[in-house]
């Protein structure tokens, strides 16, 4: 399903184990790259650990192509919510969780809430086969993201 570059992406689970589990592997970062297919590391950049205003460097990668990205979160409820700004990229990355009677409710979303960068707009047609491709590769990832995230919570 093409569709813009710039609409906003989503997957979501319903996972069976409490959000205080699945907030607790969520917000490991060193272990993101176990459950994304693009995202190959996720490191922090200044000390405090997980906070507002934190920035993480990514390290992405697709077939050959390797990018580093800056992230900076923007929203943190603990136990809740947490949303980084991908400066590079123009791109929010959302992770809610909410709980439901058999464990919590799991969303991810990817909004993009000004534009996609110039530097965006550039990379992902000469790197990564095409922006609106990229992005429904990346809403595939997202599900696979979800899907790992939930299997891991509920081991």
């Amino acid at each position: 399903m093409t569709g813009s570059a710039d609409r906003e992406l989503r997957a979501e689970a319903d996972v069976a184990a409490p959000p205080e589990r699945v907030w607790a592997l969520l917000t490991d970062f060193s272990r993101m790259p176990e459950w994304s297919p693009e995202l190959v590391r996720m490191v922090p950049l200044k000390g405090g650990g997980l906070r507002r205003g934190q920035w993480y460097l990514g390290i992405n990668r697709r077939k050959a192509v390797v990018w580093p990205t800056r992230s900076v979160v923007a929203e943190l409820d603990p136990g809740r919510a947490v949303a980084w700004d991908t400066r590079s990229s123009g791109a929010r990355w959302v992770w809610e969780l909410t709980p439901t009677a058999t464990g919590t409710r799991v969303v991810h979303r990817r909004p993009v809430p000004r534009a996609l960068t110039g530097m965006s707009r550039l990379f992902a047609p000469v790197f990564l086969g095409g922006s609106a491709q990229h992005a429904d590769e990346l809403e595939a990832g997202m599900a696979t993201t979800v899907a790992r995230l939930k299997a891991a919570a509920e081991a």
